[in-house]
C-alpha cells in the first residue's frame, strides 16, 4: 500500500501525455493570457511572491489562490523556495524557524492543488567563508530530511536544484544533488535536472542517465547568457536524448532570460520543440 501511495504522489507531479514531454515556462502568473496565446499550457511560479508567510499574509494569500484557480496557463511547479536570510547551513541556523515556515508554505500549497517545489535556493544553502563544508553537509542533509518529512504531510514533493558555481558554493552539479537525495533518503525529495546549469558547469548528459529514477523535474535554457532556445544556437539533443533512455515523463520548462517576452516566448517553445520532435520521435 505504501509503494502504491508514493507512486501515486510522485506521479501527481507529472503531465499524464505521451512519450514527449510536455514545455511549460517558468514566468510570472500576470503573463497568463500571453503564455497561453505561446503556446503553453503550464507554468512554474515563486514561493516567495504566491505561498510564503514572510510575505503574504493570509488574507492576501486567499487573494493570490483566488488568481491562481483562474489562470488559463495551469501552476504546476513553483521555485525560490527558502529565503536568502533563513540559512540552512553555517552557525545561524534556526531549524525551528525553517520547519515552520516550510509548514505553512506546504499548507498553502495543498490549498493551491501544487505538488511539486523546485528546491533550489543557493543563498539560503551557501556555506560561509571558513565554514566546515562537511558540517554544511550535514547540517543540511538533516533539515532537509525533516523538511521532506513535512511535506510528505502535505502531499508536496521536493525536487532539489543544483546552481552552477556562479550562484552558490554548495551542490553546484547533479552529480553532488544526486548524492544529497540518496543519503537523505525520503521518497519526497527528488531532483530537478537543470540542463542550463549542467551546460554551465561542463556537466555530461549521462549523469542523467545515472540519476534517472530520482528525476521528476526538468529546466533548459542557452549557456552563455540563459537565453531561450534557438537564440545563440544551442544543441540540446544529447541531454533530451538522456531523458528519452530514462523514459521521463515530466515537464521541460523553460528558465530564460527574456528580452522581449511578448515576441520571444512562442519562439522559445517552438525552437526546444523542434529538437525535442527530432530526440523523441
Amino acid at each position: 500500500m505504501k509503494f502504491h501511495f508514493y507512486l501515486i504522489l510522485i506521479c501527481g507531479c507529472l503531465p499524464l501525455f505521451g512519450q514527449t514531454p510536455e514545455i511549460g515556462i517558468v514566468q510570472d502568473m500576470e503573463q497568463d493570457s500571453l503564455l497561453q496565446a505561446s503556446g503553453y499550457s503550464s507554468l512554474s511560479e515563486s514561493i516567495s511572491k504566491c505561498f510564503s508567510p514572510k510575505n503574504l499574509t493570509d488574507v492576501q494569500f486567499k487573494e493570490k489562490l483566488l488568481a491562481i484557480q483562474k489562470l488559463k496557463t495551469r501552476m504546476v511547479a513553483c521555485n525560490l523556495f527558502i529565503p536568502g536570510d533563513m540559512k540552512l547551513v553555517g552557525p545561524t541556523v534556526d531549524e525551528t524557524a525553517i520547519l515552520k515556515y516550510a509548514e505553512v508554505v506546504f499548507q498553502r500549497c495543498q490549498q493551491a492543488q501544487l505538488k511539486l517545489i523546485v528546491w533550489g535556493s543557493g543563498g539560503a544553502r551557501r556555506v560561509p567563508d571558513g565554514f566546515d563544508p562537511g558540517k554544511a553537509r550535514d547540517q543540511f542533509i538533516s533539515i532537509v530530511r525533516k523538511v521532506a518529512e513535512l511535506a510528505k504531510k502535505y502531499n508536496v514533493v521536493l525536487a532539489l536544484e543544483s546552481l552552477n558555481h556562479t550562484e552558490t558554493n554548495f551542490i553546484n552539479t547533479v552529480a553532488e544533488a544526486l548524492e544529497i537525495v540518496k543519503r537523505v533518503n525520503h521518497t519526497n525529495l527528488r531532483l530537478n535536472a537543470d540542463v542550463y546549469h549542467m551546460l554551465k558547469e561542463n556537466e555530461s548528459p549521462a549523469i542523467l542517465l545515472t540519476a534517472g529514477k530520482y528525476i521528476v523535474h526538468c529546466e533548459i535554457a542557452e549557456k552563455e547568457k540563459r537565453t531561450p532556445p534557438g537564440t545563440m544556437g544551442d544543441d540540446f539533443r544529447e541531454y533530451l536524448k538522456a531523458l528519452k533512455k530514462i523514459k521521463y515523463k515530466g515537464r521541460i520548462m523553460l528558465e530564460c532570460r527574456w528580452d522581449n517576452l511578448a515576441t520571444q516566448a512562442a519562439t522559445g517553445r517552438e525552437n526546444l520543440q523542434r529538437q525535442m520532435d527530432e530526440v523523441f520521435k
